[in-house]
């Protein structure tokens, strides 16, 4: 592969990134109430190297053509963030001392498995990697198609990892010292995983009665 074509790629990647969404919404969730970033941002990685795997073995593109199998995944997408919204809502914010001492720790593979299910079953982001991917694959290049494939998609896992790494510890610490924006960023994380489920299941079921 062409090295512009990795470094246009990486730029288009960070990019999509850095727009606001359920992996924004849950990575702060993470750091603000539970203090626990790098298990969180690891179930994302694991999530999108899964979506990779899929993609880069031709699976994809068949799904892609699939009305049935796009609705079955939005749907389940869609749900898995409304439920864990609920859940974000309705659990306490641990910002104090105190309260980590009386309130149970977080479970590490707890937050590993909630992140691996909101990027895998985040539907945006497996047609990202659909529609985004093929068109920086150069076919002339001496690399099989399923190797650049797979090359792309590790290009984006890194700056996921990268990126929410820096945004999980830093909304933990600049809101560890504020109690009261720590609960207010942990409910709008809240609303916002629902909001976007809702509307991933309505924009897809619209799409799938016309």
């Amino acid at each position: 592969m062409e090295l512009s074509a990795v470094v246009g790629f990486a730029l288009v990647a960070f990019t999509l990134i850095v727009v606001p969404g359920p992996d924004w919404a849950y990575i702060l969730a993470a750091g603000a109430r539970d203090h626990v970033v790098m298990p969180a941002v690891a179930g994302l990685i694991l999530g999108y190297a899964g979506i990779t795997a899929v993609v880069a073995a031709g699976v994809g593109p068949l799904v892609a053509r699939s009305s049935t199998a796009l609705l079955f995944l939005t749907v389940c997408g869609g749900a898995y963030l409304i439920l864990l919204g609920i859940r974000v809502l309705r659990s306490p914010v641990h910002v104090g001392i105190a309260d980590r001492a009386t309130a149970p720790a977080p479970s590490p593979t707890h937050h590993l498995l909630r992140g691996a299910g909101v990027s895998a079953l985040n539907p945006k982001g497996l047609l990202i990697f659909l529609s985004v991917l093929p068109q920086f694959t150069q076919p002339a290049s001496g690399w099989p198609i399923p190797v650049q494939l797979a090359t792309l998609g590790g290009i984006f896992t890194l700056a996921c990892a990268l990126f929410y790494l820096l945004l999980g510890y830093t909304s933990g610490r600049v809101l560890g010292a504020r109690p009261g924006a720590a609960r207010a960023t942990t409910k709008v994380a809240g609303v916002a995983m629902i909001v976007v489920g809702l509307a991933l299941m309505g924009e897809r079921l619209i799409e799938a009665r016309e």
